[in-house]
């Protein structure tokens, strides 16, 4: 008889939810876009070896080992997976375990005491409970299955965030690196530049003592030289503040980079080369991998999930229940048939007459869904925007490395004939120390060129997703 009431419960259910106004959604939304879906595979390879720098790489290992920011990711990520094990949970039965022992004295004045009394019943006794409950809710309309479905996609945009914290912060790290490795080249240049300029004061200053320039000369050269050393306490600092950058994000206190990177002062090849992701690539396959995409895609997959978990508030929820214990007032009668207590039923829970709060509730969600539909979209146009800007970047600044690699290579030549001449006696020493000077501007202008070229390389890499492959030019 329990039985074909129930059967009868569910079926009067389910007849309700099929003249529902609710529309049956898909288990995954995607939005029209004319660029291709993302794949939910995010690779953040270690693209910075390319740059076969040890030292690089033990930073960038560091960052990725101890940056704080990546752990608090890493604890996001863990929150979500609890949140996904969570609502798995909300779809199995539910079973809870009790026992109580309570000595009871009734009073005499309250009805049931004063009741107990007359009749002859004890007023104090000793009760013994022991149990199970159990209940599960009948996911008959999906409302759970979306909303576990929904905490995975959280998981999964979580574990992509902490994907594109990875990216970006090694091609910080990368790009602080290369940024310090120009500012010490600068650094040594600019030393040289002040020493150069200090032959040429000492050089004039004889002239003018021996009546053969004027005075105003030495003074121009003075001027000149207090230039040159005007620029080293910039670069000093700038050096000191690349390398604490350097150790913020390797989650350590600053200054402990400054000794650790010192070396390779005054070192062009220091500075890490170019690295090539590839000339014959397509930016809209790469632009799959983006970590930062794949996240807005799955949070906008989320919220369609949500939208559908409030339109399930339009529909009954049942559950199903049970209790199966033992209550008595002595012990010795715990495990006898007569103190078995036993129950099972079917609830029903409807919001029928709450329907205009569930309206707001669905308005609300789907005004989520917009938000993050419009998120991704942005997503995709910004990834589309940075490949194209980072390509474009990359090649110019070959264009501008290779013109300042030819401009040293030139004026290192003039330098040279000057330096034969002077040996012959056909021109003056200033005339050599002021083709060095020119040579050593150049140098400068070519280390900035080469750093340049190489943080825009690293920006090409992030634009594109952290990985990188070149295609086979034979198979297109």
């Amino acid at each position: 008889m329990a039985f074909s009431k129930l059967a009868l419960l569910l079926t009067a259910t389910a007849t309700i939810g099929a003249f529902s106004p609710v529309e049956a959604r898909p288990l995954r939304a995607r939005p029209a876009s004319d660029v291709p879906a993302v794949h939910t595979q995010a690779e953040t390879a270690g693209w910075w070896r390319a740059f076969g720098d040890p030292v690089l790489d033990r930073i960038v290992a560091t960052v990725l080992d101890q940056n704080l920011d990546l752990q608090a990711a890493s604890a996001r990520i863990t929150q979500a997976r609890a949140m996904a094990r969570y609502a798995r949970a909300n779809m199995l039965p539910s079973a809870n375990l009790s026992a109580s022992a309570q000595r009871v004295s009734q009073s005499l004045e309250s009805p049931i005491g004063a009741a107990g009394s007359a009749l002859g019943l004890p007023r104090s006794f000793d009760l013994y409970q022991a149990g199970a409950e159990a209940s599960w809710e009948i996911d008959l309309f999906g409302r759970l299955g979306r909303e576990r479905h929904a905490a995975l996609s959280d998981l999964d945009a979580a574990t992509h965030d902490a994907a594109s914290m990875r990216l970006s912060l090694a091609a910080e790290a990368a790009t602080a690196y290369v940024d310090l490795r120009r500012l010490q080249a600068s650094l040594a240049i600019a030393e040289s530049q002040v020493a150069n300029a200090e032959k040429a004061v000492e050089l004039v200053r004889l002239k003018v003592d021996q009546g053969f320039v004027p005075a105003r000369a030495l003074d121009q050269a003075l001027a000149l030289r207090d230039e040159a050393r005007a620029a080293l306490p910039g670069l000093r600092a700038a050096v000191a503040a690349d390398a604490d950058r350097i150790d913020v994000l390797m989650g350590r206190n600053a200054g402990a980079a400054r000794t650790e990177l010192a070396g390779g002062v005054g070192e062009l090849a220091a500075i890490p080369e170019t690295i090539d992701p590839g000339t014959a690539i397509v930016p809209a396959d790469l632009m799959r991998r983006r970590p930062d995409v794949v996240a807005a895609e799955r949070r906008m997959i989320a919220a369609d999930d949500r939208v559908a978990v409030a339109l399930g508030e339009y529909y009954p929820r049942i559950s199903l229940g049970g209790l199966l214990g033992v209550v008595t007032l002595g012990v010795s009668k715990m495990f006898t048939g007569d103190s078995v207590q036993a129950a099972g039923g079917a609830s029903l829970r409807w919001r029928l007459f709450d329907f205009s709060r569930v309206d707001s509730e669905v308005a609300l969600a789907r005004g989520r869904h917009a938000e993050a539909l419009a998120r991704y979209r942005g997503a995709l146009v910004q990834a589309t925007a940075d490949v194209e800007t980072a390509l474009t970047g990359l090649g110019e600044a070959r264009l501008a490395l290779a013109t300042r690699q030819q401009q040293v290579e030139a004026l290192s030549a003039a330098r040279d004939r000057i330096n034969a001449a002077y040996r012959k006696g056909d021109v003056a020493l200033l005339d050599v120390l002021e083709a060095d000077q020119h040579v050593l501007s150049a140098t400068q202008q070519l280390a900035l060129a080469r750093a340049q070229a190489a943080q825009a390389s690293i920006f090409a890499v992030r634009a594109l997703g952290g990985g990188f492959e070149q295609r086979d030019n034979d198979h297109g």
